[in-house]
């Protein structure tokens, strides 16, 4: 037979609202009282429902924001950042809810729906757009939000975990530079999340620092995509005046250089040397192996998860922007340019 609290305020000689009180651990119960409810829970043998729990305190659950289906597919920093929070998430027994959304209404709208109707108790995002009108509207609603990426703006409950992106970019640019190389090129993501404009600069920035020619034509968007980046890597390799290195700001602009100079018959890094992202799923595969910045995204999703935690379970003062440190691998993809006597 299940029982409800209906049973227990019966057998406890209690009322229904006290049995509510001592389920929810509140404390305007006298000593006496919720030893009888305690006493009659165990009688009865209650589980409460974890449903009906929720309707009056909120679900245990987080949610986790990720990008569109479109711009995701194939990129594997998604599904092994998923799942160290899902890991994190079980040990702190909360569940979690994945989101993707076609556009920013609906992820917005989504977001307010799920915090009205009380069915999460924190947010992670795993990017960070580069319009934050987004951060402005959630942030009034006073639940914590930690996004794996770059905030700009000055917010109350919403915290940044990232790498510096613009500083990786430079200095992956830079190592070109000090091999020699001068005709550089960069395959970029879409200028639309945080992250692709800050390592797009840090390649722009170097190149003029070093007094070197930004190319028009050798800063290319190249997608979201395997394909669409692997047609952008093709154009730019079957140009005439061919560039001796490229940036590459992804893995999947990494293996896609690497594919398309494979067919064409290029050899890295004789002919061309790579520098880019490295992905412990992806990057052992690579031949020759790749020279690269290691993002290390079980940190990122560990930090993040803990910084939201820490605030839902005990709202602890935390700063507002954390840095996890990157490092540089130096590898076989990168040739160093003989000086002219």
């Amino acid at each position: 037979m299940v029982h409800t609290i209906y049973d227990i305020a019966r057998v406890a000689n209690v009322s229904k609202s006290t049995v509510s009180r001592v389920l929810n651990n509140q404390s305007n119960i006298s000593a006496e009282a919720r030893e009888r409810v305690l006493k009659a829970i165990e009688e009865l043998n209650y589980q409460p429902s974890k449903l009906a729990r929720a309707l009056s305190s909120g679900f245990d659950a987080i949610m986790v924001v990720s990008r569109s289906t479109k711009t995701t597919a194939n990129n594997p920093f998604f599904s092994e950042i998923i799942h160290t929070i899902s890991a994190k998430a079980e040990e702190e027994n909360f569940d979690v809810i994945l989101q993707t959304s076609k556009n920013g209404k609906d992820e917005l709208d989504k977001c307010i729906a799920k915090i009205r109707s009380k069915m999460i108790k924190g947010i992670i995002m795993l990017s960070s757009p580069a319009n934050e009108d987004f951060f402005n509207q959630l942030d009034g609603f006073n639940i914590p939000i930690v996004v794996i990426g770059k905030v700009d703006g000055d917010f109350k409950n919403i915290f940044s975990v990232d790498t510096n992106n613009y500083q990786d970019n430079y200095d992956l640019t830079e190592y070109l530079i000090d091999q020699g190389h001068k005709a550089i090129a960069c395959l970029h993501s879409p200028l639309d999340y945080h992250v692709s404009v800050d390592r797009l600069e840090g390649y722009k920035n170097c190149i003029v620092d070093h007094d070197l020619s930004l190319r028009k034509e050798w800063v290319i968007d190249s997608g979201y995509t395997v394909e669409s980046a692997y047609q952008a890597a093709k154009r730019l390799l079957l140009t005439p005046n061919r560039p001796t290195a490229v940036v590459a700001t992804d893995d999947l602009k990494v293996m896609s250089i690497y594919k398309a100079a494979a067919e064409i018959g290029i050899s890295i890094p004789k002919e061309l040397s790579i520098v880019g992202y490295s992905n412990s799923n992806i990057s052992p595969f690579l031949t020759p192996a790749l020279t690269s910045i290691r993002i290390p995204v079980n940190r990122l999703g560990e930090a993040g998860t803990e910084l939201l935690f820490s605030k839902i379970t005990q709202n602890k003062k935390t700063i507002a922007r954390t840095i996890i440190p990157t490092e540089r691998i130096v590898q076989e993809s990168v040739a160093k340019v003989p000086t002219r006597a």
